[in-house]
């Protein structure tokens, strides 16, 4: 089993960047792909970002080219880069673990962090 614990949420003006961390307890985190999603007051959960156990990313349309994930199997570490950032990025972010190599879909993950806030003013 897999345990995750975000990190680095906040406030932000617009046009602002933060930088989220995740981290993964166990041995076998780097068997697993690994995804940040985002919830909004009054919304589904979605996809943001995702990256696989061999460091393939992919990116929702919304963020591409602003964000960035990445991971550090070494420290049992995985980060979303956040730049550029606009009011409608204002949502909880969770960090999730999937045993498949990578999926876009909630459903597709196994484990779950807590969630952080991440909010951004105009």
């Amino acid at each position: 089993q897999v345990q995750l614990a975000e990190s680095g949420g906040g406030l932000v003006q617009a046009g602002g960047s933060l930088r989220l961390s995740c981290a993964a307890s166990g041995r076998t985190f780097r068997m697993h792909g690994m995804g940040w999603f985002r919830q909004a007051p009054g919304k589904e959960r979605e996809f943001v970002a995702a990256i696989s156990r061999s460091g393939i990313t992919y990116y929702a349309d919304s963020v591409k080219g602003r964000f960035t994930i990445s991971r550090d199997n070494a420290k049992n570490l995985v980060y979303l880069q956040m730049n550029s950032l606009k009011p409608e990025d204002t949502a909880v972010y969770y960090c999730a673990a999937t045993v498949s190599l990578y999926s876009e879909d909630v459903d597709g993950y196994n484990y779950w962090g807590q969630g952080t806030q991440v909010t951004v003013s105009s």
